[in-house]
C-alpha cells in the first residue's frame, strides 16, 4: 500500500492544482503496485492518471522533447517516439520482469536516490535475429514517453584514425544532455574481444574508448545495446551493464501468442497449434509473425475470414526454406525438426559475484 507520505502528497498536489506533481506521484505509487505484483491495481492507477490530465498537457508534461539531432549529430543518430509497449512483448515472463522494473526504476529515481541506490540504465540485449532485442528497447521507450535514440554505426564508424571516437564522445555528449532511450544495435561492431586475430590498433582505441565513455556515463538516459554474436564481446563490455539478458527463440506458447495476436482479425477456432507450433520451430518470433502474415494475406485475397492449418503450414515451411533451415517440414520421421536442438544459442557468461543477471 502507499506510505502516508506519499498520500499526503498526492492529495496536496491536487488541492493545489499541479497536475504534473499529481501525474507523477500517480505514477510512482502504480510502478510500487506493478513491483509487488499488484498488476491490475497499476494498471488501473495509470488509466486514472492518464485520464485526469488534459490531452494538449500531458505530452507536453511527460515526455522528454523530441529535437531531431542536428550538424554532426544527424549522421550519428535518427529519432522516433515509439509507441510500443511492454505488454505488446512475445517473452518469457522472467524477461517482461526484468523490464518492468527496469521502467519502474527510472520513473523511482529519486526514492532510490534517496536510499543511495541508483535506477539500473545500460542494458545488454543478447540473442538470435528476430527474439525482440531492438523491440525491447522501443517498449521501454515508449512505457516512459522517452524518445528512441538509435545510434546510426554505419555513420559512426570510419576508416580514419580517431574520428570514430570523436563521434562517439559527441553521441554520449547528447545521452548526457538529452533525455532518451539509446539504441547501440549490434555493438558487436564497437565491442569485439581484443587481441583477436583480426584486432588492429584503431580497434582497440575504439573499444576502449567507448568502455571510457560507458564509465562517465551517469544518466539520465537508458542505454541498450543489442547482440546477435555475444561469444565475440570483449569481457570488459560486460561488466559495464548493469543487467544482461538472453533471448532465445520462441516456445509453443509463444509461437500461438505470436500467432493469435496477428490474426485477431481472423477465425483461427480450427487451427491446430501444437502442429502448427511443431512446424515453427527453429524460426524467430519475427519469422512467425511474418508467415502469420502471409497466410492472412491469402485468406484476404481468397476472401475469407477463416486461418485454417494449411494455410499456416504452407507459409511456415516457405519461411524454414528462406532461412535455410533443415528438416521434415511435416514434422514426421527422423528429420523432424528437434525443438531443443533449434533452440539452443549460446548465451552470455556468467558474471562475478552474480551482479549480472543472464535470462535462461
Amino acid at each position: 500500500m502507499a506510505s502516508a507520505q506519499q498520500l499526503i502528497g498526492l492529495v496536496k498536489s491536487h488541492a493545489e492544482g499541479d497536475e504534473d506533481r499529481f501525474y507523477d506521484l500517480a505514477m510512482q505509487l502504480a510502478a510500487a503496485e506493478a513491483q509487488k505484483g499488484h498488476t491490475r491495481l497499476a494498471e488501473q492507477l495509470r488509466s486514472w492518471a492518464e485520464a485526469g490530465q488534459s490531452p494538449p498537457q500531458r505530452p507536453a508534461a511527460k515526455t522528454t522533447p523530441l529535437v531531431a539531432p542536428r550538424g554532426d549529430l544527424a549522421g550519428l543518430l535518427s529519432a522516433s517516439y515509439p509507441k510500443t509497449r511492454v505488454v505488446d512483448l512475445i517473452v518469457s515472463g522472467h524477461m517482461d520482469d526484468e523490464l518492468r522494473h527496469i521502467v519502474a526504476e527510472t520513473r523511482m529515481t529519486d526514492a532510490l536516490e534517496a536510499k543511495g541506490l541508483r535506477p539500473r540504465r545500460r542494458l545488454l540485449l543478447s540473442g538470435p535475429p528476430g527474439t525482440g532485442k531492438t523491440m525491447s528497447a522501443s517498449a521501454l521507450a515508449g512505457e516512459l514517453k522517452f524518445p528512441l535514440f538509435t545510434v546510426l554505426l554505419h555513420g559512426l564508424i570510419t576508416k580514419y584514425m580517431g574520428e570514430t571516437a570523436q563521434k562517439l564522445r559527441l553521441v554520449f555528449d547528447a545521452v548526457r544532455s538529452t533525455r532518451g532511450v539509446y539504441l547501440f544495435d549490434e555493438i558487436d561492431a564497437l565491442a569485439a574481444t581484443r587481441g583477436g586475430e583480426a584486432d588492429v590498433g584503431e580497434a582497440r582505441r575504439i573499444l576502449n574508448s567507448f568502455l571510457q565513455f560507458l564509465d562517465e556515463d551517469t544518466g539520465p538516459s537508458i542505454i541498450v545495446a543489442t547482440t546477435n554474436l555475444p561469444q565475440i564481446l570483449d569481457r570488459a563490455i560486460l561488466r559495464r551493464f548493469d543487467l544482461v539478458l538472453s533471448y532465445e527463440l520462441p516456445d509453443d506458447q509463444a509461437i500461438e501468442t505470436a500467432m493469435r495476436r496477428r490474426l485477431k482479425a481472423f477465425d483461427v477456432t480450427n487451427i491446430d497449434w501444437p502442429r502448427v507450433s511443431q512446424l515453427a520451430y527453429g524460426l524467430s518470433t519475427a519469422d512467425v509473425i511474418a508467415a502469420s502474415e502471409d497466410a492472412a494475406r491469402r485468406a484476404v485475397l481468397e476472401q475469407s475470414e477463416r486461418i485454417e492449418t494449411k494455410s499456416l503450414s504452407t507459409s511456415l515451411e516457405r519461411r524454414r526454406s528462406l532461412q535455410g533451415i533443415g528438416g521434415d517440414a511435416h514434422g514426421t520421421g527422423s528429420q523432424a525438426p528437434d525443438p531443443k536442438r533449434n533452440r539452443r544459442r549460446p548465451t552470455l557468461p556468467a558474471k562475478d559475484g552474480g551482479k549480472f543477471k543472464a535470462a535462461k
